[in-house]
């Protein structure tokens, strides 16, 4: 007995389902259809969108600091401990805030 002589034992045929009520009406026009609204507070992350003013590198909470994206609570407290800064381009020197990191938090802080 081979393995292909199982194959019909392990997995039933498929046999499709007859729809109820929608052999009658062809497919809805797309015109009609209106899709739900989008819920997109889970798509910028646990503190919610980026606020609209810039956040101080040199006065921020690390709640604060941790709302920046790509900006953990590790690396929100190595930015305050590396207080204070005279320019944005002082991040630099935190370890863990790269040229990259730094290009993306750039339009979101002040010092």
């Amino acid at each position: 007995m081979g393995l292909y002589s199982l194959w019909p034992r392990l997995f039933p045929r498929f046999t499709p389902v007859q729809e109820q009520g929608l052999a009658a009406s062809p497919l809805v026009p797309p015109s009609s259809f209106t899709a739900p609204p989008l819920d997109t507070a889970h798509l910028s992350g646990p503190s919610g969108p980026p606020s609209a003013h810039p956040v101080s590198l040199n006065q921020a909470t690390l709640e604060e600091l941790d709302t920046l994206p790509g900006i953990g609570p590790a690396l929100a407290r190595r930015i305050i401990e590396g207080r204070p800064y005279s320019s944005v381009d002082d991040l630099l020197r935190v370890r863990g805030i790269g040229e990259h990191t730094l290009e993306r938090l750039r339009p979101l802080v002040t010092p």
